[in-house]
């Protein structure tokens, strides 16, 4: 592709594509951004002083990456539209010798290949390559990737949202991934909603694990009602405008409606989650098109015939490899699958996502034309915000995720209800939900570990709700909260049985459960539903009458009713997840 026609062939008409040179003396692929005709120094003849006079480089603002693609033995140049191999070098001289080392060896054959340095095997090459794969292929739905080199940073839009985070922090990471419904740009008329302004209508939170081993995705259901805050967005004249917050309406009008930005979509997800978020990356359907295109397709899964009329996806049970316009047919389908809602739109979309990040694990980065397509195909649709606006601090951002391993990310649904008002909605089931959010605020993974072979102790039955007998007293909650809660314990959970007790003789510093022996199933039953740690409960020496009640004290670490006290460290029941490792998931 002609790089002039995109703005970013510089002063000597550099094409970028041409700028990933194979070097015979290493055997490896390296990204050269010299002007034509100036040589550049080869890794074995860096010296120390040489390497300090880069980082120098890189202090005072340069992209420039040396670093090795995967080792192409024997392998030809992809073609270009024009039909041309891939040329060697930026220089005509440097071509030439390339081009004749090249020959030589191949007239050599087997035979002639000298013994290489040692190096990183194919697979820590290709996680090198692959460092921000996972929020990469997240975007395919919500928005683009992050394997950005410096002669794609033209094509990165950004926003700004009030809030510029560093590219990379010391703690978990939470990337918002947004998906618009616009039909705004190239090829997009024919899809969403003709009036649309752009809703947020694929949205997932990611959450990067502190120690970088493991990441949660948490898909948020677009016809969810939640409350959206008043935010501040940013005027072309650079004023700002706050728009109005509004409470009851659908998840997606977060965005596009009011005229509302990237911003008050990352406003509503930390009210509703407790998260704190570190940057966001959009994008349109185009990001699904071209990224799995570039990857030669991915392969999905129907467990059932299916034949979408709205998305006009027709696929024969088993398994398919779809791009282009396929593939984003098969992330929109919905009404041919499962309940036909968006939320069943979403499981394929989590299996999508998950087969892309296997393929780009896989494969995706094995020449430097195909890393080049992919990375192309994620930023042209790429907007985010301006902590990671330019192509070094995406690269940044994305060299920072690295780490985190396939096996360990986590696909999990915010879990929702039914809305009795509008059968079109849904409500947040907010007794499965907080405790996930919970869960990922705590940084705990939802990835299943390795059990341990030590001896469990066989699980307490729970007693049925209307016989959970309890006397609630305030040592140290809100005011208010043992009515509150015995209010939520009968209205909500059915526990009849439960009373005020009024304020406790002292304040606790941590809520606790005093119970008899044989209120053990009553114990297990109230443990669960308010989240109590077992630290928090104290079983007595006696078992106690058959009408006396069992006595919970709220601590100063109570902050409400079905709110837990301790995070988990399990899934909750009824969350819906998957593993991105997982390749046994078909659309039914």
């Amino acid at each position: 592709m002609d790089a002039q026609g995109r703005g970013r062939a510089g002063d000597n008409n550099v094409d970028p594509a041409d700028q990933w040179v194979f070097d015979p003396d290493t055997g490896n692929y390296e990204l050269r951004l010299d002007p034509a005709g100036q040589a550049a120094a080869r890794p074995a003849d860096r010296s120390a002083a040489g390497r300090r006079a880069a980082r120098k480089r890189d202090a005072e603002g340069g992209d420039t990456d040396t670093r090795p693609l995967p080792t192409q033995r024997g392998a030809r140049g992809e073609s270009g539209a024009d039909g041309d191999g891939e040329r060697p070098a930026g220089g005509r001289a440097a071509r030439r010798a390339a081009g004749s080392r090249a020959a030589m060896a191949a007239e050599a054959g087997p035979a002639s290949r000298r013994k290489r340095k040692p190096k990183k095997s194919g697979k820590k090459r290709a996680l090198h390559w692959t460092a921000g794969a996972v929020g990469f292929v997240l975007v395919a739905v919500g928005g683009a990737g992050y394997v950005i080199y410096q002669q794609l940073d033209g094509n990165i839009s950004k926003v700004d949202v009030g809030v510029e985070n560093d590219a990379v922090s010391e703690g978990p990471v939470n990337l918002l991934i947004i998906g618009t419904d616009s039909r705004s740009g190239k090829g997009n008329g024919g899809y969403g909603d003709a009036g649309s302004v752009g809703h947020a209508d694929t949205t997932i939170l990611m959450h990067i694990s502190k120690d970088r081993t493991n990441a949660t995705a948490l898909s948020i259901p677009r016809d969810m009602i939640t409350d959206i805050p008043t935010c501040p967005t940013k005027q072309k004249d650079g004023s700002t405008k706050n728009i109005p917050g509004e409470h009851g309406v659908r998840f997606n009008t977060s965005l596009g409606q009011e005229d509302r930005d990237p911003g008050c979509t990352w406003r509503t997800v930390e009210k509703m989650t407790g998260l704190k978020i570190n940057h966001f990356m959009m994008a349109d359907f185009n990001a699904v098109k071209e990224l799995s295109t570039a990857v030669d397709g991915v392969e999905v899964c129907a467990g059932k015939d299916i034949n979408d009329p709205k998305s006009h996806l027709k696929l024969k049970a088993g398994r398919h490899t779809v791009m282009g316009e396929q593939a984003l047919a098969f992330v929109r389908t919905r009404h041919t699958v499962g309940f036909g809602s968006d939320l069943s739109r979403i499981q394929l979309q989590q299996q999508f996502l998950s087969s892309l990040i296997r393929k780009l694990k896989s494969s995706a980065f094995s020449s430097p034309g195909k890393l080049y397509d992919v990375s192309q195909a994620a930023t042209k649709a790429l907007t985010v915000d301006t902590g990671i606006g330019t192509a070094s601090k995406l690269l940044d951002f994305g060299t920072d995720l690295k780490k985190v391993d396939i096996n360990k990310v986590t696909f999990a649904t915010v879990p929702v209800l039914d809305n009795p008002k509008d059968p079109a909605t849904v409500i947040m089931d907010k007794a499965k939900a907080e405790p996930l959010f919970a869960m990922v605020r705590a940084d705990h993974t939802l990835a299943k570990g390795k059990k341990g072979k030590g001896k469990k102790s066989a699980p307490v039955k729970k007693a049925p709700a209307e016989q959970v007998r309890v006397d609630v007293t305030n040592g140290g909650g809100p005011i208010g909260s043992a009515q509150e809660t015995v209010d939520w314990l009968q209205n909500t959970k059915g526990a009849k049985l439960s009373t005020n007790a009024g304020n406790a003789p002292s304040k606790l510093a941590a809520t606790r459960l005093e119970y008899a022996p044989n209120q053990a199933d009553q114990a297990a039953t109230l443990a669960d539903w308010m989240g109590l740690p077992k630290s928090a409960l104290k079983k007595s020496g006696q078992n106690a009458g058959d009408r006396q009640p069992m006595r919970l004290v709220l601590g100063k670490d109570f902050k409400a009713p079905g709110s837990p006290i301790e995070a988990p460290t399990e899934t909750p029941d009824g969350v819906q997840n998957v593993n991105a490792d997982d390749k046994n998931i078909c659309a039914k």
